[in-house]
């Protein structure tokens, strides 16, 4: 794999460059950790909170956060004989983070996972074959990162 070649600055300064400002929006941990429970389909606040162990404040401030900048979308429930409560559902800007968030699980994967094989893959529904994150041309072929460069607009 070949190295990124030297360069004093980013090609594009951090406040009008879209990946500064996706770390922004999701780049804490347990914001990062609630979306990857949420992609497990966890939706209700004291699941999010058993799961994660996270103080009741920094969720009810994240999830807030997430339900602001449109990654979760804040639905009503009731149980019988129970208030109605909120669950938090991926909006459709949500959901389009999973493959990244697939992505970087199968980078922890290979980089962090101790030579143990993965606590969970990913297959292709409908059948058992196994995907992996990738990048793909206008044409579908396949693209390798060392193959990817920055072109800047105009």
């Amino acid at each position: 794999m070949s190295q990124i070649p030297l360069a004093r600055r980013s090609p594009v300064p951090p406040d009008v460059c879209n990946l500064a400002r996706a770390i922004d929006a999701i780049g804490d941990r347990w914001t990062l950790l609630i979306l990857r429970a949420a992609l497990y389909g966890v939706r209700r606040f004291d699941d999010f909170q058993a799961e994660l162990d996270c103080p009741r404040t920094v969720l009810s401030g994240r999830l807030k956060s997430l339900v602001d900048s449109g990654l979760l979308t804040r639905k009503m429930y009731k149980v019988p004989g129970k208030r109605a409560r909120p669950e938090y559902v991926l909006s459709a800007m949500g959901l389009s983070l999973r493959p990244i968030l697939i992505g970087l699980t199968q980078w922890g994967d290979a980089w962090l996972g101790n030579g143990e094989p993965p606590p969970i893959s990913f297959t292709k529904a409908g059948s058992k074959a196994s995907i992996r994150a990738g990048f793909v041309d206008a044409d579908g072929r396949e693209v390798s990162p060392d193959q990817i460069r920055p072109v800047l607009r105009g």
